[in-house]
This record gives structure tokens, C-alpha cells and sequence, in this order.
């Protein structure tokens, strides 16, 4: 196997990031790895984490040959990036791709959601010290179906990153968000070439509607990060936090789903990261952890896979619970409980 660009001899273990399957994100220059490290749990969004153990659990993905690092400054409103900014000096730059974002920064919600120009050109400079880097790889606009309308991003944020990628801050420029068919009407519309997208809970047991999304980006020659492979935690044994937006219906489906996994002796979260890892198209897909057992358990799936018993159980799984599910998504929700904070926040 060719080694991918971002190996470093006497960093990294030859034999460990040869276990790893590399693929180019779509037209860029860029070879990532199957699975790649995202920081949202760096921000401790879903417990309380250390941060000496979040900078070992980088350090030990970026070894392993995982070589793609996203981030943001909403994850615990900076603290993702800071917790980076104590680990990724030490590493070579040359090990790793780093993407953060732009557009979503603090927990108000009057503070939440900025895509002006003046803005986003702000927050890449404050990541940049942040992180403690030199340049971005990917500078990604975060969650576009919150701007009060997509004619912001495509006329004013898209064209303000573009900026900073000639100014040489950025190497490439991708959008994130949860609808799917907002990606076709802003890489329609744009006049700024968009290297990637990041979507989240489309690629996933629960739901799997990505891959009918994925012929249009791969005619646009557009990269595809796959996000929350778990579903944001209802894909585990333990259960989505109290803030996810799916309906009671899906949250209850996934709680039967995850038992009858565990009766038949098996975690659903192996399973789904799993399904997610092996579903054809993508070229990448982003796991998130600061526990050093855990990030070991991902690995051990990348590399090892599944068991044909778990296989089957998978299966099962899908057949009894997943497909026949009529409401997959819980498209809206969060926007509109976003603005309805924000009207709220005015009157008050």
C-alpha cells in the first residue's frame, strides 16, 4: 500500500497507519483517511472530560493514522479549539489536516449564529490562534439552514472565505448542515467553488438517506464528510442527551433497536459505527470521543471489523427496527426552535 502524504517517519507506526484505507476528498489534494477525528466531544458537549486525556486521545488518532482533525468554535464555545491548541504544536503539521468552522459560535441565542462577512473573516483569525496553527485546511460554514435566509451564504459568507483562502489562511472551503437539499441549492448557486460538504445523522443506521444524496455531490466533484455515526448518541445503550431534537417516536425506536442488540449480546454502537464505516461512496466519516477505551473500540472496528454474528445481528436490527421506520428525521426542528429563542430572547 502507498503511504498517505501526511505520514511521518518516527511518528508514526508504519504498520498501524497501513491498517487504515486512505481517499481522496473529492477534488482536493487532500488523501484522508477512512476514519477521521472530530472534536465535538473535546468541548465536553456530551459529559465532563479531562483535557490531558482529550490531548492523549489526539495525539493516539493522529498516530493510528487517522489524519483529518475537525473542530469548531461552538463545541463548548472555544474549548475544542483550545483543548487542540495545547496538542497539535507538539505534533508534526505535516501528520494531520485540520478543518475547523465558522458561522456558530455562543450558547445565547442573540450570540449564536453570525454568517456576516465582517464575522466569519474574524472568527478564522481567532481559531488560527486558538488552534495555534498557521493555516486551516478546510474552513467549513457550520449548520447554513440557521442564516435567516441562504442568499447570506452564498453572497456574502462563501465570498468572505473565499478571501481568506487567497489570503492563505484556508486551503479549501466546504459547508455543513443538516438538511441535504440545502447543499444542492447553495453548490448550485455558488460562484465560489466548494471543495466539501459535512453532513450529520443522513449516514447512519437510523438513517441512510445520504446515499441517495450522493450521486449529485460526486457529479459536483465534491468531497463527503459523513458526521455522528451514533446519531448523536441514539445509536448507544445509554441514549440520547435530553437536548436532541429527534421525535419520541425515533428516540423510542433506537432504545428497542440498542436492546435487542444487548440481548443478543452486543453494543449497537459497535454495530452502527460499523454500517456507517462500510456504506459505499464516502469519503470519509468522523468519529468523536475524548476516552482513550473508546477511541481504542473504534479503531478495533476500523481495522478488525465486525464479527458475522454481530453481522447478523446488525442485520436483524435494521429489518425489525430501522427500515420500517417512516419518520427518519427530525428536519426543522432545531430551526425553529432557534428562531423561537431568539424572538423570545427580544421580548424578554
Amino acid at each position: 500500500m502507498t503511504l498517505p502524504p501526511t505520514y511521518v517517519p518516527g511518528f508514526h507506526n508504519e504498520s498501524d497507519v497501513q491498517k487504515n484505507k486512505y481517499c481522496r476528498l473529492g477534488k482536493t489534494d487532500m488523501l484522508v483517511s477512512q476514519m477521521t477525528f472530530g472534536c465535538s466531544a473535546l468541548g465536553s458537549v456530551y459529559r465532563p472530560t479531562d483535557d490531558a486525556e482529550s490531548c492523549a486521545v489526539v495525539e493516539a488518532a493522529i498516530k493510528s493514522g487517522m489524519n483529518m482533525v475537525d473542530t469548531a468554535p461552538w463545541y463548548g464555545h472555544g474549548k475544542s479549539e483550545r483543548v487542540l491548541g495545547q496538542i497539535l504544536p507538539k505534533l508534526p503539521r505535516q501528520a494531520y489536516y485540520l478543518n475547523t468552522k465558522v458561522g456558530r459560535y455562543e450558547k445565547e441565542y442573540s450570540k449564536m449564529f453570525d454568517f456576516s462577512a465582517e464575522r466569519v473573516i474574524r472568527s478564522v483569525d481567532e481559531s488560527l490562534q486558538r488552534l495555534g496553527a498557521e493555516y486551516i485546511d478546510v474552513i467549513q460554514i457550520h449548520d447554513m439552514e440557521f442564516a435567516p435566509s441562504l442568499d447570506i451564504i452564498i453572497n456574502e459568507t462563501l465570498p468572505a472565505l473565499q478571501k481568506v483562502k487567497e489570503a492563505g489562511k484556508v486551503k479549501h472551503i466546504g459547508i455543513t448542515g443538516y438538511p441535504l437539499e440545502n447543499f444542492r441549492t447553495v453548490i448550485d448557486r455558488s460562484s465560489v467553488q466548494i471543495d466539501s460538504v459535512l453532513t450529520y445523522c443522513h449516514g447512519s443506521m437510523n438513517d441512510n438517506t445520504l446515499q441517495e444524496f450522493l450521486p449529485y455531490l460526486q457529479s459536483k466533484g465534491v468531497g463527503i464528510i459523513n458526521a455522528s455515526l451514533l446519531s448523536m448518541g441514539l445509536l448507544t445503550n445509554r441514549g440520547p442527551s435530553n437536548w436532541h431534537p429527534a421525535s419520541q417516536e425515533i428516540r423510542d425506536v433506537c432504545k428497542s433497536a440498542a436492546a435487542y442488540c444487548q440481548s443478543k449480546g452486543t453494543d449497537i454502537a459497535r454495530l452502527a459505527t460499523h454500517f456507517a464505516l462500510i456504506q459505499p461512496g464516502i469519503d470519509t466519516t468522523l468519529i468523536s470521543t475524548a476516552s482513550t477505551k473508546n477511541l481504542q473500540t473504534n479503531i478495533d472496528v476500523l481495522t478488525r471489523g465486525i464479527t458475522a454474528e454481530e453481522t447478523q445481528v446488525m442485520n436483524e436490527a435494521m429489518e425489525k427496527y430501522f427500515l420500517p421506520m417512516e419518520s427518519k428525521n427530525w428536519h426543522g426542528v432545531e430551526v425553529a426552535a432557534y428562531w423561537e429563542g431568539v424572538r423570545k430572547e427580544k421580548s424578554s
